[in-house]
């Protein structure tokens, strides 16, 4: 019992490093044996070799009519390693290797999948992904303390982000979208659509905050929606509020000075440029 006990308690503090560490996420177990992890492998060297004569033989009697398959996978797996090293990631049929500690992989086969971690040529971490098309995982791994999930979401067809650290920097769990920068901007019909029904249904700040809040878990608006939002705001420390929060949810952050045309006083105007120059 005193066995159990300590075990547990080592568990929980390790569980709870990584979440110190990863802010959120739940610890993948690493199904990699102790003989596997002692046993090097070419794999994490990167001085993995190939027959060229073999490709060659392969693409003589490969069938001329094969047909792309399209639907193979879309999933995609975005990895961060923040530890300073050269590190190695194979994800089902696909390898990375870098010392940047970033590693994004898509068009992964939806399903059951494995991913392997590499350090200097010895496995150090394998375990099994479940991932679904028109998805993204976000995963985190530290050496000491394991494989993280931290979050799972739609894509909807969007290919990586335009700037990795605006994704790491932005404490998990609390991006706005639940890490979905990259969602779908609303068309104007959409917006219209959900204007209307803000107006209709909520009569107060609080009410059409929360409104908007939620649609900013799936959404990406332009300055010129955004500005209308906070338009629609009564008193201007709550349009201020609304204001800095959809900073993160906007499409073209360059013309978010349209959004100053919401406001009733030049103090806010001047409180949100300066917020919005300290977020750079």
């Amino acid at each position: 019992m005193k066995k159990i006990f300590i075990s547990l308690v080592f568990w929980v503090g390790v569980h709870v490093l990584g979440q110190e560490a990863g802010k959120a996420g739940e610890l993948l177990r690493n199904e990699a044996s102790a003989t596997e992890m002692q046993v090097p492998n070419s794999l994490g060297k990167g001085n993995k070799t190939f027959d060229r004569n073999a490709n060659a033989k392969n693409n003589s009697i490969r069938n001329p009519n094969y047909q792309w398959n399209r639907s193979y996978g879309y999933a995609e797996v975005f990895l961060r390693i923040p530890e300073q090293g050269f590190f190695t990631v194979e994800i089902g049929d696909q390898m990375m290797a870098n010392g940047s500690g970033k590693y994004r992989f898509f068009d992964l086969q939806s399903g059951r999948i494995p991913i392997s971690i590499y350090d200097n040529g010895f496995l150090i971490y394998r375990t099994t992904l479940m991932l679904r098309n028109n998805s993204r995982m976000v995963l985190d791994f530290f050496t000491d303390q394991g494989l993280f999930l931290l979050d799972s979401y739609p894509v909807q067809g969007q290919y990586g982000f335009n700037d990795w650290n605006d994704i790491w920097n932005n404490p998990y769990g609390n991006h706005p979208g639940n890490w979905n920068d990259s969602g779908s901007v609303m068309d104007n019909a959409t917006f219209r659509q959900f204007f209307d029904a803000l107006q209709r249904n909520e009569k107060f700040d609080d009410g059409k905050i929360a409104m908007i809040s939620q649609q900013m878990r799936n959404s990406m608006f332009t300055a010129a929606q955004i500005r209308d939002l906070v338009k629609s705001i009564s008193f201007d420390k709550n349009k201020l509020a609304l204001a800095k929060s959809m900073y993160p949810n906007c499409a073209d952050k360059n013309r978010y000075f349209v959004v100053n045309d919401a406001f009733d006083f030049e103090s806010s105007k001047r409180e949100l440029m300066d917020y919005i120059s300290r977020s750079e």
